[in-house]
């Protein structure tokens, strides 16, 4: 039986290299978008024809819900409850950047209540359900099964001050504590928590600022000297997947080009 992961914000950049390669390690997949259908069924589509490149045969399931409304969260684990039964990662991946960057002397209480929404609020208790399932699992299931995970998917945003930004900056800082709080509650019944720290990585959202990162970069930003890559996401995650840190929790991994290191 496949192992089953739900991927949020999974139809573009980062969440579509999550699911790229989770489906090479043969996951069943549910692929949460927002908005964009089109996007979302490409790239179930190019999971499964992934998986079987690697010889497996995988399901990947588009789902629509906007994490930030109670009702989607609860429809999107009853979609993956109904159609898999079960629920063996939760990679929490979806997250906007400001409608517009305003510097926090101007920035507005709406932009603040979207951002905090998406990126905070619909994380916190889509993890906190799918938590709940996760354990009941965990209570039927035989001692040597593996448990499940659960991903939170940051950024370097969480501990760098933006502050043209600063709505993005605190949702990313949040999820951070987040990730122990949820390893902390959720030890005793052997599920693990991560997050993942990506640096500058190449999508969407970072093509507006394209030539001013290729300068920064350059010019030594990274001590690895590229951009990142979805792909680079994907295999921090696949590695959790795994069940290769099997006595890690609440850890951090800094998908970043070495962008943390102080240097002097």
């Amino acid at each position: 039986m496949n192992r089953v992961a739900l991927i949020t914000g999974a139809s573009r950049g980062i969440g579509r290299g999550i699911a790229l390669a989770l489906a090479r390690l043969g996951h069943d997949l549910v692929l949460n978008y927002a908005g964009r259908a089109d996007a979302a069924a490409e790239t179930a589509g190019a999971c499964r024809e992934t998986a079987r490149a690697a010889g497996h045969q995988i399901r990947a399931e588009p789902c629509q819900a906007d994490i930030s409304r109670a009702e989607d969260r609860q429809r999107l684990l009853d979609f993956a409850r109904s159609n898999f039964g079960r629920l063996d990662l939760l990679v929490n991946n979806a997250g906007v950047a400001p409608s517009l960057r305003a510097d926090i002397l101007e920035a507005t209480e709406e932009s603040f209540d979207r951002v905090l929404a998406i990126n905070l609020k619909g994380p916190y208790f889509l993890t906190q359900a799918a938590a709940r399932w996760m354990i009941e699992q965990v209570q039927s299931a035989p001692p040597e099964q593996p448990r499940p995970k659960i991903v939170i998917i940051s950024s370097i945003s969480a501990y760098t001050a933006s502050v043209n930004r600063g709505d993005y900056c605190l949702s990313k800082a949040a999820l951070s504590m987040m990730t122990r709080l949820f390893a902390v509650r959720l030890a005793d019944h052997g599920i693990g928590v991560y997050e993942i720290r990506p640096g500058v990585i190449a999508t969407d959202m970072t093509a507006a600022v394209r030539e001013k990162y290729d300068k920064l970069i350059a010019d030594g930003l990274t001590p690895i000297r590229r951009w990142g890559t979805p792909e680079d996401i994907g295999r921090a995650v696949a590695a959790i997947a795994q069940d290769l840190f099997p006595f890690s929790t609440g850890e951090v991994f800094n998908v970043d080009g070495g962008f943390h290191l102080h240097r002097l």
